[in-house]
């Protein structure tokens, strides 16, 4: 695997007013790499020290910084401390920065709603009043069903005060998939709308969430916002509106003190198959890793402003937005598409709101940029400072227009790359190093990361597996009533003292991180196993191509055959002569081997909502199977197009 030059490399100020920068001068650490090294292999100073720097208070002090008695997998920490997210993100602001802004929140239809930290408290401690007034207290899970607006930060921080565990669920998802999620972890009320808007077409949410909350039986109160006013089929003894809810009730409310490893959220995550993982975290874990990484890592300041194009139902919604609020910062959503009602609307919110902070998926970039330049050169984009992204691996096309353009070859991208049951990164830039194009730089600070072979050696220049040799605050307490499972998934390969991840990873020769794809996604062809994101890597440096998912089907004569599934730039350029001109191309970036024996065009790729191409689901549907559950996948009628 190839890698390229440094494209990037710090600026003056990065090197002396960055986050991370301060805390190197705290602690008279030289470089960016020594401070990696010491954070993985001495976590009895890096933990204090970082809770200093960031000043995270504690209603207690911890007395000890972690008991490992049981081993790696179920490490607990911050021992006898108490705390509360919501103390950190909100309450410590109020004196100072009440006036600021947390949150801006654009509908799909343009509409601005704005909150200020004081009018967010006001709002939080309200819906807390309400929901304990229900009978929500320590421990109870309250479903999210919810479109990204700003009442979705009113509703993770009101439940987050009172104890109770947020169990946020993409919007998207059927009614099935929602009862499911629900059920398994017992919630007994869920927060709905009525409907959400999407490239101006109203769609309802509410008779998903009333199917789901009849299927999953303990389901007692909905709490239900208004956000298009159309009608919808209402239960006066389950069904409440929210406003209502808010305004009836008292607007201050305390904040609830907690135990260090008191439950805050329950994430699911799952393949396409299979029941789904509920992934369980802490208060004290999320309030470390989010203030961590997004204070070191993407070097957010107090006052400046993040957009990263996401959902709540997805781990970097609630990411985002505790991370942010954390550092007294401004948080903008988007609750519609980036391209509707035209290809300039992520451009121009980044102009309107002067944000400091952009970061999106490479699926999204490519969206984007095949609009052309011309819309991101219509607005002002100078106040961006850090790009941002994760998800999936980069082409090196997209990232360069990326670089290039949304942050005007001045801005690093802060490619950042971990996962749900993390609630954080393993691997993760930091401001005060160079930069390759498409890689990750180096180890989340704390992260303890190698890349192995089949027998756990340590690989280097080699395609291996992503893993992670000590514990962390913030991965998960296990999967909900589920242990085994827990470790079967991610300390069964090399033993139980070794996180492995499930990704494929590379470090290059100057020691710069790569990710070429899920382990679940890999390619076996002739004898060679290679990711699926370097094939399509290659693919979509043809300029007719856009987008392209790379899977293997059962060959009787090679094992495994390659298939492309492509988008075209033109699609009226989409025939048999362009698939064959593209295939000759993957084959001379590639070699002959991986030359791809059939290259298919679509209208769109199935991909979730945080922009993840679902290769599973193209995989079984090329191979004429069942292609398993669609409750992820964003744009269903793609997977129509495949058949």
């Amino acid at each position: 695997m190839e890698t390229g030059p440094i494209i990037w490399r710090p600026r003056q100020d990065d090197l002396e007013n960055s986050n991370v920068a301060r805390l190197m001068r705290r602690h008279g650490i030289a470089d960016s790499r020594e401070l990696r090294r010491r954070a993985a292999k001495d976590p009895g100073w890096f933990y204090p020290a970082i809770i200093e720097d960031m000043g995270i208070e504690w209603f207690s002090p911890y007395e000890s910084l972690l008991d490992d008695s049981r081993g790696l997998p179920w490490t607990r920490w911050f021992i006898g401390g108490k705390l509360n997210i919501v103390h950190n993100v909100l309450d410590r602001h109020l004196a100072r920065h009440g006036e600021r802004i947390a949150v801006i929140a654009e509908d799909d239809d343009g509409s601005v709603t704005r909150l200020s930290y004081a009018g967010l408290a006001e709002r939080v401690c309200r819906l807390a009043a309400a929901l304990s007034g229900k009978g929500v207290g320590v421990g109870d899970a309250v479903g999210f069903y919810l479109p990204m607006t700003a009442d979705v930060v009113v509703a993770l921080l009101a439940c987050l005060k009172i104890g109770a565990v947020c169990v946020p669920v993409f919007a998207g998802f059927g009614p099935e998939a929602l009862a499911a999620r629900l059920e398994d972890c017992q919630a007994r009320v869920l927060l709905t709308a009525d409907g959400t808007r999407r490239k101006g077409k109203a769609l309802e949410l509410k008779s998903a969430a009333d199917r789901a909350a009849d299927l999953a039986q303990q389901v007692e109160t909905v709490v239900v916002l208004r956000c298009t006013g159309e009608e919808i089929a209402w239960n006066p003894q389950r069904d409440v509106w929210w406003y209502e809810l808010e305004a009836a009730a008292s607007p201050q409310w305390p904040t609830t003190v907690l135990d260090a490893d008191a439950r805050s959220l329950l994430l699911y995550t799952s393949g396409t198959t299979g029941k789904p993982k509920g992934v369980v975290h802490t208060h004290a874990g999320v309030q470390v890793v989010t203030a961590k990484e997004v204070g070191y890592h993407l070097d957010l300041r107090a006052g400046e402003t993040m957009f990263w194009l996401t959902d709540i139902g997805w781990m970097m919604g609630p990411w985002e937005i505790l991370g942010v609020l954390f550092h007294a910062g401004t948080v903008v959503l988007l609750g519609g598409s980036p391209d509707h009602p035209a290809p300039d609307r992520v451009w121009a919110m980044v102009a309107r709101h002067q944000v400091t902070h952009l970061a999106l998926a490479p699926t999204a970039v490519r969206v984007l940029a095949a609009h052309g330049e011309q819309w991101p050169a219509g607005h002002d984009l100078s106040s961006v400072r850090i790009l941002g992204s994760t998800g999936e691996p980069w082409d090196a096309s997209s990232y360069e227009w990326y670089f290039r353009i949304a942050g005007s070859g001045r801005c690093p991208v802060m490619n950042i790359s971990g996962g749900t049951e993390l609630m954080g990164c393993l691997l993760a830039p930091l401001p005060t190093e160079p930069l390759k194009a498409c890689s990750l730089q180096g180890a989340a600070l704390g992260m303890d990361v190698d890349v192995y072979d089949e027998q756990g050696r340590s690989l280097r220049e080699e395609v291996g597996h992503l893993v992670c040799r000590n514990a962390a605050p913030n991965m998960t307490r296990g999967f909900l009533g589920d242990p085994d499972r827990y470790l079967r998934t991610y300390f069964e390969r090399f033993g139980k003292e070794v996180w492995a991840h499930g990704d494929w990873a590379y470090i290059d020769e100057d020691g710069y991180w790569f990710l070429t794809g899920r382990a679940d996604d890999t390619l076996k062809i002739a004898g060679k196993r290679i990711g699926p994101g370097e094939v399509e890597a290659a693919a979509v440096s043809h300029p007719a191509v856009r987008e392209a998912a790379a899977v293997g089907l059962n060959d009787p004569v090679k094992g495994t055959r390659l298939v492309l599934v492509a988008v075209a730039c033109d699609p009226a350029q989409a025939d048999d002569v362009l698939a064959a001109e593209v295939a000759a191309h993957v084959a001379e970036l590639m070699g002959p081997a991986m030359r791809p024996s059939e290259v298919r065009w679509v209208a769109a790729l199935p991909s979730t909502r945080s922009g993840k191409i679902v290769r599973g689901v193209i995989r079984r549907v090329l191979a004429g199977e069942d292609p398993g559950s669609l409750a992820s996948v964003a744009n269903p009628e793609a997977v129509e197009g495949l058949r």
